[in-house]
This record gives C-alpha cells, structure tokens and sequence, in this order.
C-alpha cells in the first residue's frame, strides 16, 4: 500500500501534538480527518472560545475537524466511521474508549513523551525534569484497554542536559516523536498493518506522571537545593512553580512569588542535617513525596527558605545548600531578573520563603 491510500485519522490538542501533524500533512500522508477536544472558553467571563493549537493547525490546511464532548456520542461515532479510516495516529489527546481506538482495521497508536513503561501519565516531560531524569525520549504504541499499557512499536532516546528547563524537552520530544509517528506509520505501510511490537514489562514503570495541579507545583524549601532546581525547572515556563513571600514579622500579607529559573551553588547553609541515606522522591497522586524524611531542619541551622542577597544575587537557604534564585514573577508583575527584583526589594533577611 502506498501512503495516500492509507487512510488516516489524528487525534490531539495541545501544540506538542501540531508537530506530528504537521510532518504527516508536509510529508504527503492522507489525514482525512482530525478529532480534537472542543473550543475552550477563555477570559474574564469565558465569552471567547479558543480552538485548540491541532485545530487551527487543520482549519488551516482544509482537513475536516471533530471535536466531540463524549467520546461514545454515537453521533460522533457514526460521523468518525465515516472516514473509513485505515489507522488512527494519536498524540497528546485523551483516554479513547474501546469502541473508537479498536474502530480502524489497522489499530490506533500513540505517541507518548516518555520512555515507557516509565513515566505513564498526562505529564510525563514535566515529572522526568522534575525527577532529575538525565535521559527521556518518545515511544509508540498500540492503544489498549488501560492507559499507557499497550504493545511498544518503537522507541527513541533524548538525553536532558542538567540546565534544561521543560520547555528545551517538550521542543526536542516535539520534534523527535514527529519523526517516530512517520516512521511508524511506514511501518504500518511496510507491513501491511502487520507491525512488529512487544508488551510493555510493567516491572520497570517506576514513576508515575499524573496530570499536574496549581498545587503540585509549591516549593518545599525543606528538601535538598539538588530536588528543589529540578523542580523549579521541572515546571518552567508553564505552569510554573511557586512559594509564598512571607514577612517574618506577619505585618503584611504573604504575596504569591513564581521562580522559573535557579542556580546551585554548592554553599552549605546548614539548614538541614542528612540523617540517613538519600531519599527516594516520586510522584504520588500528583505531589512529590518520600518514602522517607531523611532531611530535617538542623536546630542550630539557617532555616529553610530563608532569604539573603549577597553581590547583587537572590539566596534562598534549603536543607543543605544555599540555592539562587535566578528569575522570578512576583505577584502581579512580569517575569524578570532576581537582580532586577533586588533594586525594590532592599532587606530580604525580613522575609522567608514558604
């Protein structure tokens, strides 16, 4: 079979998802339909409705849009089996249940940002920077009954350098699972829908990336500097992690404080004291916990999240390390230098960051 004669649908949202699209459309594959979620209301009074990065990316090169709200409306269902389609490409969308991703003749794979079984979830680029991950990558698989879990097409590798942010690994994983989707559609070609593929060992899913909350994403100073940069750049730029400004003499309110960038600098603040061996941190329903608290504040120590400027940078003292605040967004006001910030903000001792 050639590639315009298989027919294919593609399911996605997000802009991570444009960029397989994208090189299905340039490359000559026939997308004949793509199903996305619906327009979501935006602004002040959610009056304007904003269609999604896949749907403007369509509209725009004239392929037909779906955009239902239940995935089993049998309307949509009659119109997606309209298409007649050969294959169904999914990348970054939604839990499909068995009446869609079983529909094609051919199956429906996915493209996931993550090294499975590692890392199943909704944000997996996130919680691999987070959890101080030094290689990531993308992997394809044929959808199956429970999320994540299917028979592994094929897999590539992406190395995380120790100064990216997610934004540097959700381009690269953009770009290289673009090249997986391709490459496993000709894979289906080649085959004749009959691809090669192995089950997942479900004894290496070590971690967890489930969907990630305002609340997932405040700083706990009490950790090691080392937990709390990957953190910090584990969210950064979207949707950013955060801390509580806090006067020490409680007669001003505490003011939210976004930091998207930080600096080690191996200075020991002695603000906690290693009782045991190092922790084993994971991502548990959408917080980052320890199976054991190994740091704990040292009683003659600097505590924890508290501030000083020394040479013009922002310190902030953690369980081990004073770590530098390198950017951050206080309330109200743009993103911008800690330099910058430290020209309004004279005496950073009176304040501590919780």
């Amino acid at each position: 079979m050639e590639k315009k004669n298989l027919r294919i649908v593609f399911m996605g949202t997000p802009e991570f998802a444009v960029g397989s699209l994208q090189r299905l459309v340039e490359n000559g594959y026939n997308v004949v339909a793509v199903v996305t979620q619906p327009d979501k209301p935006v602004g002040r009074h959610a009056s304007v409705l904003r269609p999604s990065p896949v749907k403007e990316y369509a509209l725009a090169h004239g392929l037909p849009v779906l955009q239902p709200v239940k995935m089993k409306d049998e309307h949509f269902l009659e119109e997606l089996r309209s298409y007649d389609a050969d294959l169904q490409v999914v990348v970054a969308f939604r839990m499909l249940p068995e009446v869609v991703w079983a529909m094609p003749r051919f199956g429906t794979f996915n493209v996931h940002a993550a090294l499975l079984p590692d890392y199943r979830g909704a944000a997996p680029i996130n919680w691999a920077v987070i959890n101080g991950e030094t290689l990531t990558g993308v992997t394809t698989f044929f959808l199956d009954h429970d999320i994540d879990t299917g028979r592994i097409i094929a897999q590539r590798q992406f190395p995380i350098p120790d100064d990216a942010d997610v934004e540097y690994v959700y381009d690269g994983l953009m770009q290289l699972g673009a090249q997986l989707c391709t490459h496993t559609v000709d894979l289906v070609l080649s085959t004749d829908g009959d691809v090669p593929s192995q089950p997942q060992q479900h004894s290496d899913a070590h971690h967890a990336a489930p969907k990630i909350f305002k609340e997932t994403c405040a700083i706990d100073f009490s950790l090691p500097a080392k937990r709390i940069y990957d953190f910090v750049r584990g969210l950064s730029p979207v949707p950013g992690a955060w801390c509580m400004l806090t006067p020490r003499d409680a007669q001003a309110p505490a003011q939210v404080l976004k930091i998207y960038k930080t600096a080690k600098t191996g200075e020991s603040s002695a603000g906690g004291a290693l009782v045991s061996g190092a922790p084993d941190y994971k991502a548990a329903g959408g917080a980052l916990v320890s199976s054991a608290p190994d740091y704990k504040a040292a009683k003659t120590g600097v505590e924890p999240g508290t501030l000083k400027a020394e040479n013009r940078r922002l310190l902030v003292a953690t369980a081990d390390e004073w770590l530098e605040i390198v950017e951050l967004q206080p309330a109200g006001k743009k993103r911008m230098a800690a330099r910058d910030y430290l020209n309004g903000f004279q005496h950073p001792e009176d304040f501590l960051l919780k």
